[in-house]
């Protein structure tokens, strides 16, 4: 029987523009393409520049840094390069099978529709335009909270650089933060570095870590389904990747188990120095309860591994009996000797919870038992990069030191606040309902964060198809539904799966309304897709 086109009719525009998209795309994904297309290029300008008398170019990919060009980072991939056109040819009044691109592939609350906290951004406006000051328009809290952090600006201003580990007032807030998070355990500020995003804190800390050469590389543990920060910062500085499986079938359980095994079978080629757990989980959305902590804190104890808690959506927590406990209070909890040698660094941003204010760029990291003579390598490690953005250190100090009740703005920031992570979790169970209730996707509850990673079944012929194109099945998926819908998720392997399995990764943030269409949509075109291509 012939193969069924994309479309019933091949010279159909849609269908003209799809393939050639398709073609555009594979070129992009597929590196011995890219490779001929180097070599050819080069021969090209090699012989173009000789004949104009011209020297070849010092930069070229083949010149270039190898680890660069190793570098993926899905969520801002091909896919949302592709959905940018689509934008773009909307505006032009090209005609689609719709009338907007949802892009619902990056955790990013504002640019969903999400208002900010108006306590956060009135603070924020009276240090960026002191001369607001004056303006009856403002509560007195706001008033003083922007002249507090103003008096340890240089210059009273919050356009000076501060020292390099962030502005010590609001090292000295996170610390108390984290002490009421933790039921009292002590935060020291000394331990503590803001940073331009976790990103930036994260990238850091790893840097501090890989060292060695061949078979002494170091090998960072790292959750799969991951958040491509990890893979795309480890294939940089040229570290070993040490994927472990996350269990599916137990709502993406971690299972010490599975780290023993991956484990193991790194240290035949790598030395694994670090293990990364993302707690509450990005993509997976899971929350680990405070056993599990308390297991890998053993395991990574004794195998000698420096843990890095990726904490950013702690706020974020959604389902009945579920609990964020950090892996510090954990840890400090379990006493001798894993309280006093386990080192760890944790890391949170203002980017995600409730505030989601991800443009300012602010976040911190709290390192805990690590080397004094390593903190000041950390510290001048950072000093490199001058400060983390003292509005995003603004931002961080309201965040970890919110109004209390005798405050002007507190009911108004609680009311905002619960309001926020209310229709979160309303969203994360509409999710998980919609996605379940339609026949080859099967959703995992959205415990917490802000994602759901749903799994779907693809037909062998599609599967065949997306092959014949050079694309991973679930790209081909996501592509398809992005031309013929203007949803853009990102495929699940961006964040890495186990073979045989496909899923995508799709954010919980757009309006219920929006959330509402866009799953059903989804779904719908699901149904339509697999029966193209049984």
């Amino acid at each position: 029987m012939p193969r069924r086109p994309l479309y019933g009719n091949s010279h159909h525009p849609l269908a003209q523009s799809h393939l050639r998209m398709m073609r555009t795309t594979r070129q992009m994904l597929s590196s011995s393409y890219l490779l001929l297309r180097t070599m050819a290029l080069r021969t090209g300008n090699q012989s173009q520049a000789t004949r104009n008398g011209l020297k070849e170019k010092v930069l070229t990919l083949d010149t270039m840094n190898p680890c660069v060009r190793r570098v993926e980072y899905a969520v801002r991939g091909p896919i949302v390069l592709r959905a940018l056109e689509l934008e773009q040819e909307l505006r032009q009044g090209v005609k689609k099978p719709f009338t907007e691109v949802i892009r619902a592939n990056i955790g990013d609350a504002q640019a969903m529709g999400q208002k900010p906290i108006t306590f956060l951004r009135q603070v924020l406006a009276l240090c960026v335009n002191p001369d607001l000051l004056s303006s009856p328009n403002f509560p007195e809290d706001a008033k003083k909270r922007a002249e507090r952090i103003l008096q340890v600006c240089g210059g009273h201003s919050l356009g000076a650089y501060s020292i390099s580990s962030g502005i010590q007032l609001i090292r000295e807030d996170v610390a108390r933060y984290i002490e009421r998070r933790d039921g009292g355990i002590p935060a020291d500020p000394n331990n503590i570095f803001l940073s331009t995003g976790a990103s930036d804190a994260i990238v850091t800390v790893l840097k501090l870590l890989v060292a060695g050469e061949g078979r002494m590389r170091t090998g960072v543990l790292i959750p799969i389904p991951q958040y491509p920060l990890y893979s795309a910062t480890l294939a940089e500085l040229d570290a070993v990747q040490v994927d472990y499986y996350l269990d599916e079938e137990r709502a993406w359980a971690l299972d010490v188990a599975e780290l023993q095994r991956a484990l193991h079978q790194a240290r035949d080629h790598c030395r694994p120095r670090a293990l990364c757990v993302i707690n509450p989980g990005n993509p997976t959305g899971q929350v680990q309860t405070r056993e599990c902590i308390e297991a890998v804190i053993r395991f990574a104890f004794e195998e000698r591994l420096f843990l890095l808690a990726d904490e950013v959506y702690q706020d974020n927590v959604y389902a009945e009996g579920s609990q964020f406990h950090s892996f510090k209070k954990v840890l400090m909890e379990m006493g001798s000797p894993y309280a006093g040698q386990q080192e760890l660094a944790s890391f949170h941003s203002i980017s995600k919870g409730y505030m989601g204010e991800c443009g300012f760029r602010g976040g911190y990291v709290e390192v805990v038992n690590m080397d004094a003579a390593v903190r000041q390598q950390m510290l001048k490690l950072m000093s490199v990069r001058l400060c983390p953005p003292a509005p995003g250190q603004a931002l961080l100090d309201l965040v970890v030191s919110p109004p209390v009740p005798s405050d002007p703005s507190f009911a108004q920031f609680q009311a905002e606040r619960q309001a926020v992570l209310a229709e979160l979790a309303a969203k994360a169970k509409l999710t998980e309902q919609v996605f379940n209730e339609a026949p080859g996707i099967c959703c995992n509850p959205v415990q917490g964060a802000m994602y759901s990673f749903p799994r779907v079944q693809l037909p062998p012929r599609a599967v065949q198809r997306a092959q014949e194109l050079g694309l991973a099945p679930d790209m081909f998926f996501c592509l398809r539904l992005l031309e013929e819908t203007g949803i853009c998720v990102v495929p699940g392997s961006g964040f890495g799966q186990r073979e045989g399995t496909y899923h995508f990764r799709m954010t919980i943030l757009p309006p219920m309304e929006k959330l509402r269409q866009l799953l059903e949509k989804l779904s719908q075109f699901h149904t339509k897709f697999t029966q193209e291509y049984s």
